[in-house]
């Protein structure tokens, strides 16, 4: 899954996509300076499988863009925050490690609370 880089035009030319991969025991090349440990969440294996299934449905926003004039830009965090989130993981009760911060993060909670809402409105009309 691809998405554009700056400027939804400039998604055109690969130098400004940014992709969006999931593989099995998959490797982090740069994890060995993540400033603390992997987090454990509580989730079920059934409940990890839900969660890989909705990456395709992740919204293609502008990366590096505050797409709902939040003063937050879409990014890495914001991928995961919105998976988690429509996951059904309460993702408010999450923080970052001790004098780290995740911008993006809400834009990916907002993008995902939009998308139940408008799938809400759906249904009930």
């Amino acid at each position: 899954m691809t998405g554009p880089v700056g400027a939804r035009p400039l998604g055109v030319i690969r130098l400004f996509r940014y992709e969006i991969r999931c593989w099995r025991d998959g490797h982090i090349p740069d994890r060995a300076w993540a400033v603390s440990p992997p987090v454990s969440l509580p989730m079920s294996r059934a409940g990890s499988r839900a969660l890989l299934a909705q990456v395709p449905d992740l919204p293609r926003h502008v990366w590096g863009r505050d797409v709902f004039g939040i003063g937050d830009m879409w990014n890495s965090n914001s991928v995961i925050s919105w998976l988690l989130t429509v996951s059904g993981l309460r993702v408010s009760t999450l923080r970052p490690p001790q004098g780290g911060a995740a911008p993006g993060w809400r834009s990916g909670v907002v993008a995902a609370l939009s998308r139940a809402e408008g799938q809400c409105a759906m249904t009930l009309g």
